[in-house]
């Protein structure tokens, strides 16, 4: 298939690792922020194929991982109310709560739906103008224009029975709260592709400058990962700190114009609490005033949220890039896909996720050819 088998090349890879192997000298630590790009690397055994002085560290790349606590459970509360639909992309249904998750809501009776666009959702509340549809519109940039679509949508046709309940949030501000933490070791980031195929490049020059730090645009297929690894190891022995772009197949450096303009329109930057990391300022989107009518949290009147994290689980740690998933006391014991203790644990972008899907149970390398069958790995009851 064109750009997926020629980037999993295997006499490829390992040119590029030799490439990466001669040019190392110290240790060096790089974090992906992307989910993707963490499942691509557990699963291809990539961080285990780099020389012992490259270190990937995984980032919040996950934006189901990061949705806050408050927010789940304020979409279980409104999912499970009398008269609404509530609509999600399917990896939102397992992630926990303070007590339950949305498969229990939909067990308990809740109308909860799976689709595959929010424009399904909005069809959805063109054909019952008697419910309330909600869609759970998360998400870093990337899926930003398809949600501001449909509230723009819904406005253009008059359909007043379509809400938001509105989670996103932006890498950048992301990016320089890590580098501002007080125990970050990141020399080095692989940026998103797919986010930089919406919003291009240009808020990541500064943050290289001010934190000097190469900032590699990379994509998900092996030979992206190990090409993005390239160019930024060349960096660092170099002593320089650029944004290149490797992913010159999908991300232009303006982006896409047409969906910044979709965004602009409908959604404002706010500040945003991430969950196992804490606020970070003007970190993601809001609903404008001018599509107040379309937002679920001032739809419906959800308060006395009162949230608690289980004690025992990291996962803030293992999104800050602190620990690794096995670091963690309850990975794969008290917390696995059929109990999860956190979002890291049942997104299919969770460090959590792939580690334990590709058998990565502890520091050593996983039982060749290994796998967790899938079902396991997304239970539907």
């Amino acid at each position: 298939m064109k750009y997926i088998d020629e980037f999993n090349d295997p006499e490829l890879a390992r040119r590029l690792l030799d490439e990466i192997r001669a040019t190392v000298t110290r240790p060096w630590a790089l974090m992906e922020v992307c989910g993707g790009q963490t499942h691509s690397i557990i699963r291809h055994g990539i961080d285990q194929l780099l020389p012992d002085e490259v270190e990937l560290i995984h980032g919040p790349g996950c934006p189901v991982c990061v949705t806050p606590l408050d927010v789940i459970d304020k979409a279980l509360e409104i999912a499970a109310r009398p008269g609404v639909i509530f609509c999600s992309f399917g990896d939102m249904l397992r992630v926990p709560g303070t007590d339950r998750d949305l498969f229990r809501v939909k067990g308990e009776g809740g109308d909860v739906r799976v689709v595959y666009s929010p424009l399904d959702a909005l069809d959805l509340a063109r054909r019952n103008p008697d419910r309330e549809v909600v869609f759970f519109a998360i998400g870093f940039e990337t899926t930003a224009p398809a949600n501001a679509m449909a509230v723009h949508q819904a406005r253009r046709l008059g359909v007043r029975n379509f809400s938001l309940l509105v989670s996103h949030v932006r890498v950048p501000p992301a990016i320089e709260a890590i580098m501002t933490a007080p125990a970050c070791r990141v020399q080095g980031f692989l940026a998103a592709g797919h986010v930089c195929s919406v919003m291009g490049t240009a808020e990541y020059p500064d943050l290289a400058d001010k934190h000097r730090v190469p900032i590699v645009v990379t994509g998900f297929e092996p030979l992206d990962i190990l090409e993005g690894i390239r160019r930024a190891v060349h960096q660092l022995e170099r002593g320089e700190h650029r944004v290149e772009n490797a992913y010159a197949r999908a991300v232009r450096d303006q982006g896409n114009p047409a969906a910044q303009r979709m965004i602009e329109e409908v959604f404002e930057v706010t500040d945003r609490n991430w969950r196992g990391i804490g606020p970070i300022p003007a970190s993601g989107w809001r609903l404008t005033e001018a599509f107040r009518d379309h937002d679920a949290e001032h739809r419906f009147d959800v308060t006395g949220i009162r949230t608690e994290e289980p004690a025992v689980c990291r996962a803030g740690e293992v999104l800050q890039g602190l620990i690794k998933p096995t670091e963690c006391e309850a990975f794969g014991t008290a917390c696995t896909p059929r109990t999860p203790l956190g979002a890291t644990m049942v997104s299919s972008e969770g460090a959590c996720a792939a580690y334990y899907l590709y058998r990565r149970m502890s520091d050593g390398p996983a039982p060749r050819g290994s796998r967790v069958p899938q079902e396991e790995m997304n239970p539907v009851g």
